[in-house]
């Protein structure tokens, strides 16, 4: 099987590819810096090649897609992401109207996995599992939404979510699969030190839901613990 994972570099992406190519999967890994990728570096070989690729920067994506050539991708993983900022609270953003935080968490974790989706949408239609894969948050739920803030990484996400169900619908009749996934609140630079699960064990859960989704799962949002998520 072949995939691309973007956000490579570090965390969940980083160990998507560290599983995948254990499994024996091909990777196509995506990071922003290839300079601050030195852990995935050492995971370059012959099923693991890295790409520079910023998901906000369109001729990068377009460039990547066009590397590929005629290749086939199974299944895409868009993990890239940011968590918005330090300014998210209702106060602060009161101070700040121009909303920069926002719309550059939105351009990241919205915008961007929908550029590498249309960029990789001829590969995925040549490959054998057809998957779209987004790693959402449960913070972008709104039905779980009662604590309230976050407001940059909360609606970014919530929009992911609303993107990956109008592919799921879009892309129905070719048998391309697009789903979300809540990876839990895992121990990454993001999660930081004190989030109860270990990278390892959300990534295994996120391999073990996405592999079994079929195309009745498209358009659902998935729990790396089994099971689903409210919207």
């Amino acid at each position: 099987m072949r995939t691309v994972v973007t956000g490579a570099n570090r965390g969940i992406g980083l160990e998507l590819v560290r599983q995948l190519q254990a499994r024996g999967d091909t990777v196509e890994a995506c990071v922003r810096d290839r300079g601050s990728a030195a852990a995935l570096a050492a995971l370059a070989g012959d099923r693991v090649r890295i790409h520079a690729v910023d998901v906000t920067v369109p001729a990068t994506v377009r460039a990547f897609a066009d590397a590929l050539g005629d290749a086939a991708i199974d299944t895409v993983f868009n993990v890239a992401g940011s968590y918005g900022g330090p300014t998210q609270s209702l106060g602060q953003m009161a101070q700040d109207l121009a909303l920069g935080d926002v719309a550059a968490t939105f351009d990241i974790n919205a915008m961007g996995p929908l550029r590498m989706t249309l960029a990789l949408l001829p590969h995925v239609r040549r490959g054998a599992t057809k998957k779209l894969v987004h790693v959402t948050s449960g913070m972008g739920s709104i039905a779980d939404n009662t604590s309230g803030g976050y407001y940059a990484y909360r609606m970014s996400k919530a929009a992911l979510d609303m993107m990956s169900k109008s592919l799921a619908v879009d892309l129905l009749r070719e048998q391309i699969i697009s789903v979300v996934i809540n990876p839990g609140w895992v121990q990454t630079d993001m999660g930081g030190p004190h989030a109860p699960t270990p990278v390892a064990d959300s990534v295994r859960g996120i391999l073990r839901e996405t592999d079994a989704a079929t195309l009745a799962d498209s358009g659902e949002f998935l729990d790396w613990k089994g099971g689903r998520l409210p919207w």
